[in-house]
């Protein structure tokens, strides 16, 4: 889960207690940490990072798997295991709390044996270990709900094979978080297992039905019972590239029900998690809520995503970034994107905008007609053309929030922050697409896009200079009349 680690961070710190996260790649994490959280690099496979990570700590998180492994992920799990319990052990933790994945009976198929095979080896380590067992985690990261919200982003009728009818028990990221961390306070010594899961229990064809519902999207799915796991991942692969990997083994767990057979973590814990669709309508409003306040000059200078044709895809967002160095202050470099649009236009390809601008007019947008409402002084609420201003800092953030007729949603933000040569400006296209026209949309438009933007953010930059120049001439104008006197 890419957030849970975050997330469970700042719970922990309110609560007063000290955090050190071990990751491989700092960078990723620093930009989205507490700002009390010690990050460590490490990796669970070196035995000195762990005693590094492990000295002083009382109680530590297991959070991890190896299903994007090439090798043989199961011996990568088990490996893994076995060292962080011998480590934790000899570095006096106390406690390891561990999520793992639901599931029982003597078919289990090799992802879910190995999460449990996980728990075991981490019970038996000699530290007393707290693990809980989940079904499909609704959440931004989680492999399953990012699977499911894919397929029906893209697919407006999607072929299904008879495992989308297997019964699960979805349970919302922030119950599982709550868990986590209530689970610092359990009262004992001793291993337990606790599997936890939402108050329904629901098909994956149920889960995908109510996220299309709350996307707004309507899906037809036709049954085909002949499509095996095999078939299944080589289709997930190639719909959903992303899974091309994981996807066998993502689906051939699928093979088992995952439902909640005990429930004493109900009275374990006085946690009463929410239901599918409340679940769901979290997880949209908080990654509504991470996209507000994400900074995109830390999330992808730190994200392990490289840049690639089509942009990246973050969430359910496609996203275009592009930068450029100028040897100004912050405030200098900021001031041509302080002018933009109404009569000082787009600084490049202005009839291609004004092409845009008249295409939405015809079919009942707002069009360029709007203008802005005053050439400098920017608001949030203010419209500048077919956009609305949706975040303002002055000198250093502007995010327009697109206004013209489109199948999706779509901002374009700005951002401006010192660098060693001076600043550095990042400009972000960000596009949330309404399903498959959505999805056409943006990629038969990104070659036009492509050349837009980077012109745009070239010729800011290059603006940015110009003025810079002028400023630092008639400064020393000043400067060399006041000498001669």
């Amino acid at each position: 889960m890419k957030h849970s680690p975050t997330l469970a961070t700042f719970q922990i710190e309110r609560k007063g207690l000290r955090v050190r996260c071990l990751v491989r790649r700092p960078a990723s994490l620093r930009s989205r940490a507490g700002a009390t959280t010690q990050i460590v690099p490490g990796d669970v496979l070196d035995a000195d990072s762990l005693r590094t990570a492990m000295d002083g700590v009382e109680q530590a998180y297991y959070l991890v798997h190896s299903m994007a492994a090439t090798e043989q992920f199961s011996l990568r799990d088990r490996q893994a295991a076995e060292l962080f319990g011998k480590i934790a052990r000899e570095s006096g933790v106390r406690r390891i709390i561990y999520l793992g994945g639901l599931g029982s009976g003597p078919s289990l198929s090799a992802h879910l044996a190995s999460r449990q095979e996980v728990g075991q080896i981490l019970r038996e380590s000699g530290v007393p270990t707290i693990e809980f067992r989940a079904s499909i985690i609704i959440g931004s990261g989680s492999l399953s709900f990012e699977m499911i919200r894919a397929l029906v982003d893209r697919l407006p009728v999607m072929v299904t094979p008879k495992w989308v009818s297997r019964l699960a028990q979805p349970i919302g990221i922030e119950d599982v978080i709550d868990y986590l961390v209530a689970a610092l306070d359990l009262p004992t010594d001793s291993s337990e297992v606790f599997e936890i899961g939402g108050p329904e229990q629901a098909s994956y064809r149920d889960i995908m039905r109510e996220y299309a519902r709350r996307r707004g999207l309507r899906r037809a799915m036709i049954r085909a019972p002949v499509l095996t796991p095999g078939l299944s991942s080589l289709w997930l692969g190639l719909v959903t590239p992303l899974y091309a990997r994981v996807g066998r083994k993502l689906i051939e767990s699928i093979r088992n029900d995952t439902v909640v057979t005990n429930p004493r973590a109900l009275t374990a814990f006085p946690i009463r998690p929410r239901n599918l669709s409340d679940a769901i309508q979290r997880a949209m409003r908080n990654e509504e809520e991470d996209f507000a306040r994400t900074r995109w000059s830390d999330a992808l200078s730190s994200s392990e995503r490289a840049s690639r044709w089509g942009g990246i895809r973050l969430g359910s967002r496609l996203i275009d970034s592009r930068t450029v160095i100028v040897p100004c202050p912050p405030a200098e470099a900021f001031a041509p994107i302080r002018h933009i649009g109404g009569d000082a236009g787009w600084y490049y390809g202005d009839l291609l905008w004004r092409i845009r601008g008249r295409i939405d007019s015809l079919i009942g947008g707002v069009g360029l007609r709007r203008g802005r409402r005053h050439p400098e002084e920017i608001v949030p609420g203010d419209t500048i053309d077919f956009w609305r201003v949706e975040a303002y800092e002055p000198d250093r953030l502007l995010r327009l929030a697109a206004e013209m007729r489109v199948p999706g949603r779509a901002w374009l933000q700005f951002e401006v922050d010192p660098h060693s040569r001076g600043s550095m400006i990042r400009q972000t296209a960000i596009f949330d697409p309404a399903g498959l026209t959505g999805m056409l949309y943006w990629y038969a438009l990104y070659p036009i896009h492509v050349v837009m933007f980077e012109g745009m953010s070239q010729r800011i930059g290059q603006v940015a200079r110009r003025e810079w120049e002028r400023h630092k001439t008639e400064i020393r104008a000043v400067a060399s009349g006041e000498d001669t006197e």
